[in-house]
């Protein structure tokens, strides 16, 4: 090797395509690109991790609402007079549970007033209470206190999700009303009441009038026992000003307020623009400061059925229907695919015919999911005529989506076994059934197991083919067989989504939770037996 001379004459090392400087710029680039692409790894798992946690947040913060229901307690008479023993099947408890709440609010003379005043309980007054007096009949012959849930309006009202309600402040001026009920005058003890109103939506008109409409915030006065909705303010003698309003709750007379000792809270969205009125909300603030209404744990929604009333809703009926479908899908599609899985795997001869099979399930693994729900429409349905939304056809459907999952997981379990395990037990004499039954067989388990779970969690989150074949009908009663009418939880939030009623929100984030816990659940069993059983050749 002829070596490098420098300008000195001195010897110097030889120069090498590999440490020059063009080696070195590439190694340089190399490693920059490695850094960088690191860093871009780093920032997509933390990107998924955020939208990840952006949505459990949603859907936890969403779904603890319906964790809690409101209830009204009442003084209910179950005097001989209102109900008679010898016939509880005919008496209206409804009437009776809207008497006594009517009874709090004795200045409520209006009919329309009334019907307002009795839908602040739930419809499903009358149901709870009949089976309560028949479980317990020492109820009857005297007025007891009990408690009855709250509409849902009413209960989102309570929970702070309809309506941006202040807190109340004292008025710092004295306060005179002209009467106690009805339509009222009332005077300020200065003008600074107008410009709140204006700063609240108020329109101005002639002399400078101003008018709060159903667009513009409510002002709500409460003085006197009573409350009063200002509807217009207008300027009055020697910096004073003068309001109309509507009283809602009576006044207990006609006394001036002084300053300080009338109250004013201001409720910053548009009457025009809630679900529910004015009076609603003074009346439910009344019945909470008397100490009638409580939160409770919602038990309704963990242990009824469905409802069109969002309040009542529950979705125990929809986890019982899960629970039937999950088993029927089980009882077909594990013993079918693990024995196919075998089958293919250490018997069958490979030639095309086994080829074809193979490549098949494969595709059928792929196939969406509706197709599986019109072939259950198609044959279980229409051709066998079995009973439509019924647990034992949405098993067999999810059953038959499962398999292909099932045999692929098994059939790779199976491959795992060494074969050394297969020649040791048939150089000590066992046939080729007793070495795969008796030691291939065991060894595969956990895998299958495991495989088995997460295509059972597969199909328990799957909505589209059970839509086929009629599971997405309105169940109230909770199923008690495989061959009874009911709903799986996806189904159910599939149908609680679709509903406006603002109280199906929360339900629908509440079911969400449940099926997310079980999915969990259900995955998480599925590494416990892969950790607890694997064996590593």
């Amino acid at each position: 090797m002829t070596d490098a001379i420098s300008s000195f004459g001195v010897v110097g090392r030889p120069v090498s395509i590999h440490t020059d400087d063009a080696a070195k710029a590439r190694l340089k680039g190399r490693y920059r690109t490695e850094t960088w692409f690191k860093w871009l790894g780093a920032a997509a798992v933390a990107l998924a991790g955020l939208f990840l946690v952006l949505l459990l947040s949603t859907i936890v913060t969403q779904a603890i609402p319906a964790l809690r229901q409101n209830y009204l307690t009442l003084p209910i008479d179950l005097s001989a007079a209102k109900v008679d023993p010898a016939k509880l099947d005919a008496v209206n408890y409804d009437a009776i549970a809207q008497e006594a709440l009517t009874a709090k609010f004795p200045d409520v003379t209006s009919r329309q007033d009334k019907r307002l005043l009795r839908g602040l309980i739930s419809t499903g007054t009358g149901v709870f209470l009949r089976k309560d007096i028949a479980a317990d009949p020492g109820m009857l012959g005297k007025t007891v206190d009990y408690a009855v849930p709250l509409d849902d309006f009413a209960d989102l009202y309570l929970k702070g999700l309809l309506a941006d309600v202040g807190s109340d402040e004292a008025i710092p001026t004295s306060v005179t009303p002209s009467q106690t009920s009805g339509d009222i005058d009332l005077t300020f003890g200065d003008d600074a009441m107008l410009a709140l109103a204006r700063g609240h939506g108020a329109t101005e008109g002639e002399n400078g009038m101003l008018t709060l409409t159903s667009g513009a915030s409510s002002l709500l006065v409460a003085f006197n026992g009573g409350t009063v909705k200002l509807t217009a303010l207008s300027p009055g003698a020697n910096g004073t000003a003068i309001a109309k309003g509507t009283v809602i709750k009576a006044l207990d007379s006609m006394a001036p307020a002084a300053s300080g000792q009338a109250f004013l809270r201001v409720i910053n969205t548009p009457e025009a623009s809630r679900k529910i009125s004015d009076k609603t909300i003074v009346w439910l603030d009344t019945l909470k400061s008397a100490g009638l209404i409580e939160s409770r744990f919602n038990s309704i929604f963990f242990f009824t059925g469905a409802s069109r009333e969002p309040e009542l809703a529950g979705v125990w009926g929809a986890v019982v229907g899960s629970f039937l479908t999950m088993i029927v899908t089980l009882a077909i599609a594990f013993p079918i695919g693990v024995s196919a899985a075998i089958y293919l795997e250490e018997f069958a001869p490979k030639n095309r015919l086994t080829t074809i099979i193979e490549v098949n399930i494969n595709n059928l693994a792929a196939v969406p999911s509706i197709v599986f729900g019109l072939l259950g429409l198609a044959v279980f349905l229409n051709f066998f005529g079995l009973p439509r939304s019924a647990p034992v056809v949405g098993g067999m459907v999810l059953a038959l989506m499962t398999l292909p999952i099932i045999i692929i997981a098994s059939r790779a379990s199976l491959r795992a076994v060494p074969p050394s395990i297969r020649e040791a037990a048939l150089g000590i004499g066992a046939s080729k059934v007793q070495t795969v039954f008796h030691h291939v067989l065991p060894l595969a388990m956990p895998g299958i197991m495991t495989g088995t779970i997460l295509g059972m969690a597969h199909a328990l989150g799957e909505t589209a083919p059970l839509l086929m074949i009629g599971m997405v009908a309105f169940i109230v009663d909770i199923p008690g067989g495989f061959t009874d009418p009911a709903t799986i939880l996806p189904v159910q939030i599939f149908m609680w989504a679709d509903f406006p009623e603002a109280g199906f929100q929360q339900k629908t984030s509440a079911a969400i939770l449940i099926l997310l816990v079980f999915l969990v659940i259900m995955n998480a069993i599925a590494v416990i037996l892969r950790r607890r059983f694997e064996r590593r050749w």
